[in-house]
């Protein structure tokens, strides 16, 4: 099963940039982002303007999250979601599953490379597509190597909480590394169309957008207007 893969492709297959919104209760660099909104509502709203997967943040003490939100937007979106966290254990990619997770994801910064083969396995043997996470090239060659077919490049350092001030120009310098076949996502720090425009013509396949989407006027035109930011160039 490559469900949550699967709905990208599908996405892209249809002349959209696949954008992975993320549901994160709190930005440790801006705050709380859904203090006058319910975040399982929120998720239909994208839903509806095109998301073909979610992304759900469920780490508690700096992010806001939960697997109580986890389930319940996998139970009502009715798309793949992805679980984002500091996975530590084969036995944390089996509760992602069952508290309804699709995809998994697993940070090459966050955790030794053999405990992250060992997760990766899990997934795969779960049903699970695992989004393996760089930041840098060596990261990169790592999650390569894996045969991993979903790899991110997050633009900002996680173990900084994010608060470090990378751009897509990240992607930009890593994107030449993809390997054939794959299907690279460019993650944070994206805020504009042009920072989405920027992270596909590097080479990345889609881009996972969260605090701009909240912080916008109105998140879902905001949204809709992220996946077609190459067709309006």
């Amino acid at each position: 099963m490559s469900a949550f893969l699967d709905a990208l492709r599908a996405r892209a297959g249809e002349g959209f940039v696949p954008v992975i919104p993320d549901l994160k209760m709190i930005s440790p660099a801006e705050g709380p982002l859904f203090a006058r909104r319910d975040p399982a509502e929120a998720a239909l709203g994208l839903v509806k303007a095109g998301a073909p997967v979610l992304s759900v943040v469920t780490e508690e003490k700096h992010f806001g999250g939960s697997l109580t939100l986890l389930r319940r937007i996998a139970e009502e979106a009715g798309v793949p979601v992805l679980r984002k966290d500091f996975l530590q254990s084969a036995s944390d990619v089996a509760v992602s599953a069952a508290w309804g997770a699709s995809a998994v994801l697993l940070i090459c910064a966050a955790m030794p490379e053999g405990l992250l083969r060992e997760c990766f396995a899990a997934a795969r043997d779960l049903g699970l597509d695992a989004l393996v996470e760089a930041h840098t090239a060596s990261e990169l060659r790592f999650a390569a190597s894996l045969g991993c077919p979903l790899l991110g490049v997050n633009n900002r350092d996680i173990l900084a909480l994010e608060k470090d001030g990378g751009t897509v120009a990240r992607t930009a310098e890593l994107a030449a590394l993809k390997p054939p076949g794959a299907f690279l996502v460019s993650e944070s720090g994206l805020r504009s169309r042009a920072d989405v425009r920027r992270a596909v013509r590097s080479g990345a396949d889609g881009v996972l957008v969260g605090t701009a989407i909240w912080r916008a006027e109105d998140p879902f035109a905001f949204y809709d207007a992220l996946s077609r930011a190459e067709a309006e160039a």
